[in-house]
């Protein structure tokens, strides 16, 4: 997670003052804000509203915050309010700079990110909704079944060993051998399910990412809504990338089925296809560890996630398969 640096009264002043330059927007007060894993995130009120600021400051991942603003501006089009509101600038343009950062306003959503067995139900309704809008030519990278996350994760970790200049490097790396015959054989059940799936790899839709994790309940002034935010790895793909983190449970998957059917979407999930996505999905995590070691020291994080993450049980159902 981003863990911004301590901010002074003068930098509060210039971000406020840079709002109401470019967006036309007279904030009053800036408050911190909880943040997802990327950004320092601060909420803005003024005398009638509020707003929810984000500034991502990693450069390699602005480019995916600004194509994640587009995607939230094309679903508000369709009239799919739950995704949150980007606020444009005076200018028409989804983003502003400040301070060397990418600069996102929304709309302030009052509610609380909650994910539990009950909430699956209205996640799976919000996301049938964005299938529904799906249309080819938006800005969007289109997934395809391959074992890139696998290569790319053994790469960083060479080069890693080359230039263990980070934080807790000797201790990751010492972790990542002691699991080496683990990850190979993990990387061998990616490519098996890649060389599978390809075979027929399906229709393919505006799937979000992380769903689960960026389910929001409504309260105060929007309660009785539910919001699905934070559309930064918006995707392209097959529905398993949606559906593989609780497709481990019988229940979820056909409840997931069972939604797709309501909402009249000609799909029904394949096993070796959420096989994939929990083994593509083990590699994607691992490498935005490794990219993110330049930051934060990640050994703790890394460690949980070999013994006791929340992954092992996505992993152990997809080596049944």
């Amino acid at each position: 997670m981003y863990v911004a640096p301590s901010r002074d009264a003068a930098y509060k002043r210039e971000l406020l003052r840079t709002i109401e330059e470019i967006y036309g927007i007279a904030g009053r007060q800036l408050l911190p804000a909880s943040s997802g894993y990327y950004g320092e995130t601060w909420k803005l009120c003024t005398a009638e509203e509020s707003f929810f600021l984000k500034l991502d400051y990693l450069l390699y991942h602005q480019a995916i915050f600004e194509r994640g603003l587009s995607v939230v501006a094309y679903l508000c089009s369709q009239g799919l309010d739950f995704v949150g509101e980007v606020v444009p600038t005076k200018e028409g343009k989804l983003s502003a700079s400040f301070h060397g950062a990418v600069l996102g306003v929304f709309r302030w959503l009052e509610g609380e990110n909650v994910e539990t067995d009950a909430t699956k139900a209205p996640e799976y309704q919000l996301l049938c909704q964005v299938y529904q809008h799906t249309r080819p030519g938006l800005p969007l990278p289109s997934a395809e079944f391959s074992s890139q996350a696998a290569l790319t994760f053994f790469e960083n970790w060479q080069a890693l060993e080359k230039d263990p200049v980070y934080p807790g490097a000797g201790e990751i790396l010492a972790l990542l051998e002691e699991n080496r015959s683990l990850l190979e054989q993990r990387r061998e059940r990616l490519d098996a399910f890649a060389r599978r799936c390809e075979k027929e790899p399906g229709d393919c839709y505006i799937t979000h990412g992380d769903a689960g994790g960026n389910f929001f309940v409504g309260k105060g002034k929007d309660a009785g809504k539910n919001f699905l935010v934070d559309w930064d790895e918006a995707m392209y793909a097959p529905l398993e990338r949606d559906a593989w983190v609780m497709g481990c449970y019988p229940w979820a998957r056909e409840l997931f089925n069972n939604t797709l059917r309501r909402n009249n979407i000609p799909y029904e999930l394949r096993l070796d296809r959420l096989g994939f996505y929990s083994y593509h999905m083990f590699f994607f995590y691992l490498n935005e560890f490794l990219s993110c070691l330049p930051f934060w020291n990640l050994y703790q994080r890394i460690e949980d996630y070999f013994e006791n993450g929340w992954i092992l049980e996505r992993l152990q159902f997809a080596d049944t398969l």
